[in-house]
């Protein structure tokens, strides 16, 4: 029977060790034994709290949808202007917790995956909305609509390529050079240096 208390400390494990053994195969194809090896618990046990492995899967999309969102909204009360609003969304998409390797990975294969899964596929644009929101939450007060509308758009491709473009590199990601990509498109759609302020 499982200790009072230990569930959301198992939870997390089971969550950890999904984008862990996500990241190593470099697909959804993994098992829950595997993955409750991982986490150091029984295959029982796992299944005991999520079930089917789709439905622990789903809860590890949600986990980085949530662990992104929470980041997001607290770089984003610290920004003093519109275009550090924008940095913000930039920098924290390409931050340590966000930019490593097993979480590349997990996010790629989500993507895979939700073409055949309309549960991945929702969760996928839940996080497209947010993205949009909050570059739109900086972008408005610089540009048109029109015009921040279509950089919103082009900026959360530049972030998804870039993420791609690095899951297929061997090594650590390089996130100082992808923010400085983002970060020059940016300079040269508002015609200035970095972090300039929109007069």
């Amino acid at each position: 029977m499982p200790k009072v208390g230990m569930e959301p400390l198992r939870r997390r494990a089971l969550i950890d060790a999904t984008i862990s053994a996500i990241g190593e195969r470099g697909s959804l194809d993994v098992t829950m034994s595997e993955i409750a090896g991982r986490a150091g618990v029984s295959s029982a046990l796992a299944h005991h709290y999520f079930g089917a492995k789709d439905e622990l899967l789903q809860a590890t999309m949600r986990h980085l949808l949530a662990e992104l969102n929470a980041d997001a909204r607290q770089a984003l009360s610290a920004a003093r202007s519109p275009r550090e609003r924008v940095s913000a969304v930039i920098a924290i998409n390409f931050s340590d917790k966000q930019f490593r390797p097993e979480t590349i990975a997990a996010w790629l294969a989500f993507y895979v995956e939700a073409q055949k899964s309309q549960s991945l596929r929702r969760l996928l644009r839940i996080y497209a909305r947010r993205l949009h929101s909050n570059l739109m939450s900086g972008l408005a007060a610089l540009v048109t609509r029109a015009e921040a509308e279509r950089a919103a758009e082009a900026i959360a491709a530049l972030i998804d390529g870039l993420y791609i473009r690095r899951a297929l590199k061997d090594g650590t990601p390089n996130a100082a050079s992808a923010i400085a990509i983002v970060e020059d498109y940016v300079a040269g759609l508002l015609g200035g240096p970095r972090n300039r302020e929109s007069d």
